[in-house]
């Protein structure tokens, strides 16, 4: 069974409702992951998604932070979520396929500003976010399954506009590498979209505060779409949407798709 997901930092589902419905009418992934809902799940606006077939939908929300929500074409059951760092926010959900495929939508902490846990609490939570990822998948190793999210960390040297500059900035720096590469290890996740498109600099965000964002191209691929090694051979077709960051009211990312035969 064929199926394309995509996955996409929303920063509000209902403010941009008619970028989400813009995106599903003319790409029509078969399952759309959402993340920065900032919304309880029963203020999503779900009967315009459910007019253009994505009936099924496994959410976890909450008033103006978080939320993540996975809107399919195809029967989806709810498997629950993972808090970790012990945040109560809603930052995972995970769902599964009528044909076993699970599907995890993660959205890690952003982790403020300064690249210091001793001065700056949210960078200390990123780390233990994802250091309780990595423990989680040891235990409890995942299979036939697909992770995708705003992970808020862009690993490779070619997931940013510049390197040196950025080595120091949150979302670059080598001590939240070495953690999700950890994460990414203890999974044995494969990186669906760099096994696809495996050379060359590749974004799925850019800052509202450039001017002119696409001339200043100062992007960073925070956007990740993995899957375990059983799977991943079936992947295709990754790519990055960068239009939709020009779109009326744009989120500061883009969607990112991958496509799976199986």
């Amino acid at each position: 069974m064929p199926f394309t997901v995509a996955t996409w930092n929303i920063n509000s589902v209902r403010l941009r409702e008619p970028i989400v419905l813009k995106l599903l009418a003319e790409e029509a992934p078969d399952v759309l992951c959402l993340q920065e809902c900032k919304s309880p799940v029963d203020k999503i606006p779900l009967e315009g998604f459910r007019a253009l077939g994505y009936g099924h939908v496994v959410a976890r929300g909450q008033k103006g932070y978080n939320g993540v929500a996975i809107l399919s074409k195809l029967p989806i059951a709810d498997v629950g979520e993972m808090d970790f760092a012990g945040l109560g926010h809603a930052r995972h959900v995970a769902a599964r396929l009528e044909n076993g495929v699970t599907i995890h939508n993660f959205y890690v902490p952003a982790g403020g500003d300064v690249p210091d846990r001793m001065v700056n609490e949210k960078f200390g939570q990123k780390l233990d976010y994802l250091t309780e990822m990595r423990d989680w998948f040891h235990g409890d190793a995942p299979e036939k399954s697909i992770l995708v999210g705003d992970l808020n960390i862009a690993p490779r040297e070619d997931d940013v506009w510049n390197h040196k500059q950025l080595l120091k900035i949150v979302s670059h720096t080598p001590v939240e590498v070495e953690h999700l590469g950890q994460a990414q290890e203890a999974g044995r996740w494969v990186d669906v979209t760099r096994a696809d498109i495996p050379q060359g600099l590749l974004y799925s965000w850019w800052s509202y505060r450039a001017r002119d964002w696409d001339a200043a191209d100062k992007g960073r691929r925070l956007d990740h779409i993995w899957a375990t090694p059983d799977i991943s051979n079936a992947a295709h077709g990754s790519r990055i949407l960068r239009a939709a960051r020009g779109w009326e009211k744009p989120s500061d990312h883009a969607p990112v798709f991958a496509s799976f035969d199986l």
